[in-house]
């Protein structure tokens, strides 16, 4: 096991690893901005290193001031969180270089998923089901119009290198394909230094259903079931529920035991997750992400494991705590995120917090790095912290989170809690009867 872990990250994930790692009897060390001196993470850390000022690129994001950070303090592994260096292949290549263990997977496994047309053909290759589209980059009108026109309109348009929404467009019909291939292709190369795109059938009321896998680095993968992630606004999650209202017992079975082995023959180390659009009883790949989810405290919830003990568990080579079948499922868990955002334009409010008080009781947690005080930087994601409610079933879940969201208390800045006050007294959430497009649609009508 390791003796001292840095973590690369800052607000609720920091902490949320920080007490993973003193629950294992593990030092801890944190880097921060000149804006996060103040906070909690940075007060309750063994120790903690200023790596720069505010801008990420100057600190977060500065892999030299790190690995310093490593080396004066002796620290012998990295724990990136999510964001930031997380999906960094150069990162976890320069670690390893300097003999510091990168708390997740190989660099090459970052770089293939990374690849979203290599990490489509990956998938492909390892059996997991795929979005009907092109095999690669498209390069012109032409060729467009041809697969366009093989596999059906709509179909839309999504970056090589992307994520997050940009470099992404839909084209319904053909007159529409010279545009959005432009378009999509300009903002890819803007955004991400890479104008590869590529094209997929357009799934018109899908689902958002991720599987949660570990691989032990040696062959062997389990999955932790999944979430669903179907309530998102500009392609980002608000709110993600496990296990997901839309699947049956064979299907949750079906998509877990797939990924299980994919990511067994894939040699795969650590945690990551298998995205997916679900429509008409049908899974289809979109990507996978290299690292730990903002979303994991549901999947702790119903299987009472603590995903962070997995990850450096299996970073410090001690394998998988769990095989398959000691992995059991119980109850149903739901998160909502909370930003320091407007609910109704999300307008980012950043300032000082005048009065935080969380809510308490059986089945409610929420991970959070702000207290009564604290100022809210502008420089950095809005999120401020996420609610985890966990019922016996998901009627239990709903009833607890109304409570729940009632009790919390953010004074001094906008946030988005009356957004999910609004959102549990719905019918169609109640119903679990939502896809990715509904809550930009709630929106739009104003309600």
């Amino acid at each position: 096991m390791f003796q001292k872990i840095l973590i690369a990250n800052r607000g609720e994930i920091a902490l949320r690893v920080l007490r993973a790692c003193k629950e294992l009897g593990i030092q801890t060390v944190v880097v921060h901005s000149t804006a996060d001196a103040d906070a909690m993470h940075v007060r309750l850390a063994d120790e903690s290193v200023c790596i720069g000022p505010p801008p990420s690129r100057d600190s977060y994001l500065n892999i030299h001031q790190i690995v310093a950070a490593c080396e004066i303090t002796g620290a012998d592994a990295v724990h990136p969180g999510y964001g930031f260096l997380s999906e960094n292949a150069k990162f976890a290549d320069i670690l390893a270089a300097h003999n510091i263990t990168f708390i997740g997977p190989s660099g090459d496994h970052i770089r293939i998923m990374g690849d979203k047309i290599e990490a489509k053909r990956t998938a492909k290759r390892l059996g997991i089901p795929v979005v009907p589209g092109s095999d690669g980059a498209v390069t012109d009108q032409k060729e467009a119009k041809r697969i366009a026109a093989e596999i059906g309109y709509p179909v839309i348009i999504k970056a090589s290198a992307g994520g997050g929404g940009r470099g992404m467009k839909v084209a319904l019909t053909e007159a529409d394909l010279e545009i959005a291939l432009q378009t999509a292709s300009t903002e890819a190369g803007a955004a991400f230094g890479d104008d590869a795109v590529y094209i997929e059938k357009y799934l018109e009321k899908p689902r958002h259903i991720e599987v949660q896998v570990f691989g032990d680095g040696f062959g062997r993968g389990v999955h932790f079931g999944e979430r669903d992630c179907s309530l998102q606004r500009r392609h980002q999650k608000v709110w993600e529920e496990a296990p997901s209202p839309a699947l049956n017992a064979e299907e949750r079975a079906r998509i877990g035991d797939i990924c299980a082995k994919a990511i067994a023959d894939l040699g795969y180390s650590g945690a990551g997750t298998i995205e997916f659009l679900y429509e008409n009883g049908e899974f289809y790949f979109i990507e996978m992400n290299t690292r730990l989810q903002v979303e994991h405290p549901v999947t702790e919830a119903i299987t009472g494991i603590d995903l962070v003990h997995e990850q450096i568990r299996v970073a410090s080579g001690g394998g998988l705590s769990v095989k398959q079948e000691d992995i059991k499922f119980n109850g149903h868990a739901i998160e909502c995120r909370i930003n320091a955002e407007d609910p109704r334009t999300f307008t980012p409010s950043p300032g000082t917090i005048t009065h935080f008080h969380t809510p308490g009781g059986l089945g409610i947690r929420v991970d959070s790095g702000v207290y009564s005080g604290y100022k809210i930087p502008p420089y950095y994601d809005s999120l401020i912290g996420k609610l985890i409610v966990h019922g016996r079933n998901r009627v239990e879940c709903m009833m607890r989170l109304r409570r729940a969201l009632d009790e919390f208390v953010v004074d001094g800045i906008k946030t988005t809690l009356p957004l999910f006050r609004d959102l549990v007294g719905n019918a169609d959430i109640a119903n679990g009867d939502y896809d990715i497009h509904w809550l930009e649609k709630y929106l739009a009508k104003g309600e």
